[in-house]
């Protein structure tokens, strides 16, 4: 698919009373669900989807990513068998995934845990195919010690795909619950810091201006 066809990327009949739509991700249990994928990641047979393969800019308020997406990926083989697209749920996990690593940056990778809390004003607009990239951009509009909330979109060729207003909960497993211990804290830090390590490769990376 040659660059610019994107925009007159038409989802089939079935499909196409379902985008571009909106909704609150207050109707929906997050907690629960964050609560489930803590036990899952502690016991080891969680499986994670990394959002993002690139960090292209970063400040203290805005970080800019990018989510390549190819047909490899086999949840493309559900979503959908003739019309592969990234799924709505994996777009906003990358907006997230975005807010929580400026969140890391930021405080110097001084907690282990940063999760969604709330998502607001949850729009998507054109579909994300292979051979396309999610362009992320997240703004910091307010931080604190216990989390910061964002501004969030993502686009692909220029064309909105997703935006959301993100409120992050920041902490350590070991504050939330005490029989974990502080070492799977200092190991998941580890872990981020690795994967910051990848991401942020200062050859592709630069520094965005502040104003």
């Amino acid at each position: 698919m040659e660059r610019g066809n994107q925009a007159r990327l038409r989802p089939p009949p079935w499909l196409a009373n379902q985008a571009p739509h909106r909704y609150k991700a207050a109707d929906r249990d997050w907690n629960s669900y964050y609560r489930t994928r803590l036990r899952h990641s502690i016991s080891g047979w969680d499986v994670k989807f990394n959002l993002l393969d690139r960090i292209e800019s970063v400040s203290d308020t805005r970080l800019v990513a990018v989510k390549f997406v190819t047909l490899a990926e086999e949840y493309l083989a559900d979503h959908f068998p003739t019309f592969p697209v990234l799924p709505g749920v994996l777009m906003l996990e990358a907006l997230v995934q975005s807010a929580g690593w400026l969140l890391h940056r930021n405080s110097g990778f001084a907690k282990s845990m940063a999760v969604l809390k709330e998502a607001r004003n949850v729009r998507y607009g054109t579909f994300v195919a292979p051979g396309h990239s999610l362009r992320v951009d997240v703004e910091l509009t307010k931080t604190s010690d216990a989390g910061g909330v964002f501004k969030a979109s993502g686009s692909v060729d220029g064309n909105p795909a997703v935006s959301a207003k993100l409120e992050l909960a920041y902490f350590n497993l070991s504050e939330r619950q005490k029989e974990i211990g502080e070492e799977i804290d200092r190991r998941l830090v580890e872990h981020h810091r690795g994967r910051w390590a990848v991401l942020s490769q200062t050859d592709h990376m630069e520094p965005l201006r502040e104003g």
